[in-house]
């Protein structure tokens, strides 16, 4: 129609991405170029074939070290009362969330594995009075200490260290590429001086 303005042509497509460009030929490859591809190439294929047997082997030694520790704990840590001997300390803020959260070192005393009466200080909730009573866990070093370990623990710290196992793969294999690429980088600086120095008199020197 008459008076119209053309409508404008569509935007180019954008190109798809060359994936691995170093292994394709092309003229303006370098030696060094197909070198880099694959050492790249190659320490894909290692991780993939890393991560699951580091991943399986970490977590199968941490399973067993943390399965002998709270086996060792059972056997040496005693579930015993505690008698508060003073007042805990107050919260400044009595009832709120956080005073509900906070615990208070307070002197107490208990009967250690072997029987014997001991004085230790355990955390406690605020505003206790002396002469509480709380379930607190001695070992028989004679002083308060942590639960043992469960079985859920022993899995999550087991499955932590199989994390911790697959990430120093990944990072030693992109700490490997990346020494790899200055090595390459600075062979490439030094021949392409080399041709320079080749080349440069007969751009420089006059007729």
């Amino acid at each position: 129609m008459p008076g119209r303005e053309p409508s404008p042509p569509p935007p180019p497509r954008e190109l798809p991405r060359v994936m691995f460009w170093r292994l394709r030929r092309n003229p303006l490859r370098r030696r060094s170029d197909l070198a880099q591809a694959w050492i790249g190439l190659g320490l894909t294929l290692a991780v993939l074939a890393a991560t699951p047997l580091a991943m399986f082997l970490a977590r199968d030694a941490a399973h067993r070290h943390y399965a002998r520790t709270a086996e060792h704990q059972n056997a040496t840590r005693h579930h015993t009362t505690a008698v508060l001997l003073e007042d805990a300390r107050s919260h400044p803020e009595p009832g709120s969330a956080e005073a509900r959260k906070t615990l208070y070192p307070t002197k107490v005393r208990f009967t250690d594995p072997g029987g014997r009466t001991r004085t230790d200080h355990a955390d406690v909730q605020p505003d206790l009075p002396k002469g509480s009573t709380l379930r607190v866990w001695a070992g028989t070093d004679g002083k308060l200490t942590g639960p043992p370990l469960t079985p859920h623990q022993v899995r999550s710290r087991a499955m932590g260290s199989a994390l911790i196992a697959v990430l120093g793969v990944h990072a030693a294999a992109a700490a490997a590429y990346r020494t790899a690429h200055r090595v390459i980088q600075h062979h490439n600086l030094a021949a392409w001086e080399t041709a320079w120095a080749r080349t440069a008199p007969r751009w420089t020197t006059s007729p």
